[in-house]
């Protein structure tokens, strides 16, 4: 008797660790640019406590050239389940096949703001002609090499007639041209407020002013080559549910499309 007890209690033992075995190897591999980082960082541990799944976080911009790009990184072989990043970014990869058909989804959108040095006095940018005197007085003003920073490299500056006037460089991240202006490299960054709000050294001056301002959509997509798809949809589902519209919101974004309660 007690031997088969003995042999039961074994067998239970060995289902129960096969199982939490099984739900530990859960794991899921996401790429991300800035934009939506502030955000995610928020609510990514409450995905994992929730769903029992392990993500590993990659960063990459969502456009421009060079090693550091999401693009690129794919493109080298880095193995990724989940990108998230600009809708332009997106139509790139998109256009060279690396997206699952029908997976991309979208997230929060965001305004272009401007920032300089915590403790500086604010420029006026609140319209385009005081935007246009507050670029040109700028010593250096800090670009992403990303959308943001193509879209006021290519249109914004020639559009405002400054385009060989401006002094101007181009970070390969966001977090690199506001911490240009933390240290006191530049004057002034102008990039996705997400990228501005709750950063170290600098403060938020405010949005740009419609006439020259781009509003980023940043999507969440499963890569075509995903290992984990099931757990990429998992955590494509909890950021388009209620629990994460606080910590958008907070990051200087708006949540689109429909919110979805979990």
């Amino acid at each position: 008797m007690l031997k088969r007890l003995i042999a039961i209690l074994i067998t239970n033992l060995a289902v129960l660790f096969a199982a939490s075995a099984g739900h530990a190897m859960e794991k899921l591999t996401v790429m991300i640019s800035g934009g939506f980082s502030l955000a995610y960082k928020q609510v990514l541990p409450e995905f994992e406590r929730s769903s029992g799944i392990t993500v590993t976080t990659l960063s990459g911009a969502s456009q421009g050239t060079g090693p550091k790009t999401i693009k690129s990184q794919l493109e080298n072989g880095t193995e990724v389940d989940l990108v998230i990043l600009s809708k332009e970014g997106l139509g790139e990869l998109m256009a060279m096949g690396r997206i699952a058909t029908g997976s991309e989804v979208e997230l929060a959108s965001v305004p272009l703001g401007a920032a300089v040095r915590q403790g500086s006095a604010k420029p006026d940018v609140s319209s385009v002609d005081a935007l246009k005197r507050t670029l040109l007085g700028a010593r250096l003003v800090a670009l992403p090499a990303s959308t943001s920073g193509i879209f006021l490299k290519d249109e914004v500056f020639p559009k405002l007639g400054i385009a060989d006037k401006v002094t101007s460089k181009m970070f390969a991240r966001g977090i690199e041209s506001t911490d240009a202006v933390a240290a006191g490299e530049a004057d002034l960054a102008i990039g996705p407020v997400s990228e501005q709000v709750h950063q170290p050294g600098i403060e938020l001056v405010g949005s740009l002013p419609d006439e020259v301002q781009l509003i980023q959509i940043f999507t969440a997509s499963i890569v075509k080559t995903a290992h984990n798809p099931e757990q990429a949809k998992r955590l494509i589902e909890f950021l388009v549910s209620d629990k994460t519209t606080t910590a958008i919101k907070d990051s200087g974004m708006q949540p689109v499309g429909n919110r979805r309660k979990q």
